[in-house]
């Protein structure tokens, strides 16, 4: 699959979504589609027509007020219709603006609290290891989530049970709910307090897909110890005005900024 293509696809569909059901966190779906695209385009072992098949990999978005960008990746991977999209935040939808499992294949778990993903991956992936099954797990998280504390336990734990089969992901894109994270809780060292929690750690450009691919599809790497990828990206990536700026973690665009945010998200495939 074209992960470029799917990227745009999901930046496409999350505009869509967030206008119509006048829902927020576009500038945080942005942000990740490309880890998205990555993820569901090339790296998870997945079957779409089965989506409880026992040796699939789990994903779960731990930062789950983006799950407009986890409904598009599905939708276009074939999990449900695209045509569910639409309606998105509607009243009575499957789709609500948090992202949730029920009723949804493919979505491991209800998230939107934040502090919990990472807790519920150990979880699985230390099932997995007594099962001795080979799934891995990937959990997605927020970079202005990893001011909680539970976090950190889970870190703590992922790393005493050697859980190789643990793959953490930071959408390190520098901005969380009202302000930058550096004045918010300052993450800084980042990579090095994970390091000194016994993990193994990879900085990458988030929105680079062969960086993304290298380092997330890595069944074949030796270790014993979880893995952790800081993705570093940009809030609201991909369309111009609403790049780099917390305006866009409460807003929808609606009106001008609407139609000014598809035309730089416009491909004649999807249009």
């Amino acid at each position: 699959m074209d992960t470029r293509q799917l990227a745009l696809k999901i930046r496409r569909h999350a505009i869509l979504m967030t206008n119509r059901g006048r829902s927020s966190h576009i500038g945080s779906i942005l942000s990740m589609a490309d880890i998205m695209a990555v993820l569901y385009g090339q790296v998870l072992r997945k079957r779409p027509d089965n989506p409880n098949w026992p040796e699939r990999d789990r994903f779960i978005l731990s930062k789950g007020h983006a799950g407009a960008g986890v409904y598009a990746a599905l939708a276009e991977t074939g999990y449900f219709p695209v045509d569910w999209l639409p309606r998105h935040c509607a009243q009575g939808s499957k789709l609500c603006g948090h992202v949730s499992h029920i009723g949804i294949p493919g979505v491991e778990l209800s998230t939107g609290s934040l502090g919990h993903g990472l807790s519920v991956g150990a979880g699985m992936a230390y099932a997995g290891k007594l099962d001795k099954k080979d799934y891995r797990v990937f959990v997605l998280l927020g970079d202005g989530e990893c001011d909680e504390g539970s976090n950190w336990e889970a870190i703590l734990f992922a790393a005493h049970h050697r859980l190789a089969n643990l793959i953490a992901i930071v959408d390190y894109n520098k901005i969380q709910s009202l302000g930058p994270v550096a004045e918010t809780l300052e993450l800084e060292p980042f990579a090095d307090k994970w390091l000194s929690f016994g993990w193994r750690v990879r900085e990458v450009d988030g929105h680079d897909h062969d960086q993304l691919a290298a380092s997330l599809d890595i069944r074949s790497e030796i270790g014993s110890s979880p893995f952790c990828v800081i993705a570093h990206t940009i809030k609201g990536k991909g369309v111009s005005f609403m790049e780099n700026t917390v305006l866009w973690h409460y807003r929808s665009p609606q009106a001008e900024e609407f139609e000014a945010a598809l035309r730089e998200v416009e491909d004649p495939i999807i249009a």
